[in-house]
């Protein structure tokens, strides 16, 4: 007499279970209501109770205003469920990218590492520091024409991120030298991005002429000249001077005028490039 074992179906996921599944493939690392409206075929305002629904039951979290990110079973009874806070940036302030000292450390410019993440969004900004996940998002904003150049995409997960590349990197903080940690530390960057096999002084120049802030190549031909003893940049800065007077630093009291440069300077600086 034979015995047949007879296999068993797989067990069907609860339907609340199955819909839940449907959302995460779709959404990864960050899951908004758009998305979850779109994968469940419902409207807006159901969405907007499923998630909030599954956030009560402990599977998402809540990240930002309808945004949620799902929660690893390790991570159950954490606040932070995110592991890179970079995969919340493009949820949480649409077009924009990742800049200052946060590319500059990213780019390998500097070896600082600073606790605030900076972006430059399109989006109106109400408040220049928003929490999020227990990382501390400090926010620029830019127009839209300045985000159609310098920028690279990278991957984290299945989130596309955008950051400025090293040259843009190094413009943009010196258009305001408080996002690159003070102009000691832009000095550094700059420093390091023209010993770097990437260097491009030409590439420099454009992006500053497209950035269309006069106060770039005071400043950049200032330390080009002071500091780095560049001649190329220091010609190249020389040409586009425009009228009016800048500060080297805004955050430092200024009472020397670098005629030659436009520029006020604090009456000790020397810099701490050498």
């Amino acid at each position: 007499m034979y015995h047949y074992i007879v296999p068993q179906r797989p067990r069907k996921l609860p339907v609340s279970r199955a819909r839940l599944a449907t959302v995460l493939r779709a959404g990864k690392e960050v899951i908004s209501i758009e998305l979850a409206s779109k994968a469940l075929h419902t409207d807006r305002p159901r969405a907007s109770q499923t998630l909030s629904r599954w956030q009560r039951q402990g599977w998402l979290r809540r990240v930002g205003p309808g945004l949620y990110a799902p929660v690893p079973l390790d991570l159950a009874d954490s606040e932070q469920v995110v592991a890179d806070p970079w995969v919340l940036v493009p949820a949480l302030f649409g077009e924009s990218y990742l800049g200052g000292w946060t590319a500059a450390h990213h780019w390998e410019l500097t070896e600082q590492l600073f606790k605030d993440t900076l972006v430059f969004t399109r989006r109106r900004i109400v408040k220049t520091r928003v929490t999020a996940q227990g990382v501390t998002f400090v926010l620029k904003h830019a127009p839209a024409k300045h985000l159609l150049f310098g920028l690279k995409t990278v991957w984290r997960g299945t989130t596309k991120v955008a950051i400025s590349d090293p040259a843009r990197t190094v413009i943009d903080i010196l258009a305001a030298p408080e996002l690159g940690g003070g102009i000691d530390h832009v000095a550094e960057c700059l420093t390091a991005y023209l010993k770097s096999k990437d260097a491009n002084r030409e590439l420099l120049i454009r992006y500053g002429e497209r950035l269309a802030n006069g106060a770039v190549f005071k400043r950049l031909g200032f330390l080009a000249e002071t500091l780095l003893r560049d001649q190329p940049l220091i010609d190249a800065c020389r040409t586009r001077l425009t009228q009016g007077y800048a500060r080297l630093d805004s955050s430092l009291p200024s009472a020397r005028l670098v005629t030659r440069w436009k520029l006020w300077v604090p009456i000790h600086w020397k810099g701490t490039v050498r």
